[in-house]
């Protein structure tokens, strides 16, 4: 099979017109360079090189494929500068999919470092509505990861990275709030505000309550945590979401934040077609993500995956 160096060595004798020349400056015997020249003549059935009197020279055959060989070389030889350049974070681009909550709750601080970091890298945001919808642009390569709740079966590459527990965000006025805790059948006479009916989050959620006996009312649907917990504000109803949403809750004062009783708590990481084929400043904002997430304390509820 030709390789590289075969080619390598075939161009460097037609511009030497010697293989003793090549042997010298590559460090290298003459027969290794005789070598490279004949497997490439057997591959392609044709003699490439003849002597001349002023050394070796290209055959007709040899001049076709040198010219070939040259161009090809010299693409992949910019190929590996620009992905040297990419690999130390001097070109590139990172793209991220995920929810408009946590892009706001999570990433935010760390965007602001990570471009600290890596100037020259663009960061683009491919918003999702559910993690199906992020897993999709991840396979179409519309992302490159996706930061989603983990579950099911899975053709990307999937890195859980934290569980939450789920609690109920109410008013604080609720008579519920009496409580330390809420139980499943309490569940029953809330007016739930409602994740997006894609999202996976609330399919467990569902199927969890669906195996209590336990089915919700539902006052109203929105497509992100930020806008469920705005409307439990507002008195419209009352929200379940992961604890990880509702960290800073405290500094709404007119609501409270509930343990959830016999919910198991839900997980979320990151997913990539190929974790291995990321270069190494995508691997960096992720690290950079989880290590926010980490540091956001016992209001946030979380147990660290590892």
């Amino acid at each position: 099979m030709v390789t590289l160096d075969d080619l390598r060595s075939f161009v460097a004798v037609c511009g030497a017109g010697s293989l003793s020349a090549v042997a010298r400056d590559s460090g290298v015997s003459q027969s290794a360079i005789s070598q490279h020249i004949r497997r490439l003549e057997r591959e392609l059935g044709v003699p490439l090189l003849e002597r001349g009197r002023r050394g070796v020279l290209p055959t007709s055959a040899g001049k076709v494929l040198l010219a070939a060989a040259e161009d090809g070389l010299r693409s992949i030889d910019r190929a590996r500068r620009e992905l040297k350049r990419l690999k130390t974070g001097e070109l590139g681009s990172l793209r991220v999919t995920t929810g408009g909550t946590t892009l706001r709750h999570l990433m935010i601080r760390p965007l602001a470092a990570f471009r600290r970091k890596y100037p020259a890298i663009t960061f683009d945001y491919v918003s999702g509505v559910s993690t199906s919808q992020c897993l999709d642009a991840v396979r179409a390569d519309r992302a490159d990861v996706a930061y989603v709740t983990i579950g099911g079966d899975d053709t990307l590459e999937v890195i859980p990275t934290v569980r939450t527990e789920w609690v109920l965000v109410v008013a604080a006025d609720h008579p519920l709030v009496s409580q330390p805790a809420v139980a499943l059948h309490d569940l029953a006479g809330i007016r739930a505000i409602a994740f997006a009916s894609a999202a996976r989050s609330r399919s467990q959620m569902e199927q969890q309550l669906a195996g209590h006996g336990v089915q919700l009312q539902y006052a109203a649907t929105v497509d992100d945590w930020d806008t469920a917990v705005q409307l439990v504000e507002l008195g419209v109803g009352q929200a379940i979401v992961p604890a990880l949403w509702i960290h800073d809750l405290d500094k709404r004062r007119r609501l409270h934040a509930l343990p959830i009783q016999e919910l198991t708590p839900v997980t979320f990481g990151w997913a990539a077609r190929s974790w291995d084929a990321l270069p190494d400043f995508a691997k960096t904002f992720t690290v950079m993500v989880n290590g926010g997430i980490a540091s956001l304390g016992p209001s946030a509820r979380i147990e660290l995956v590892t």
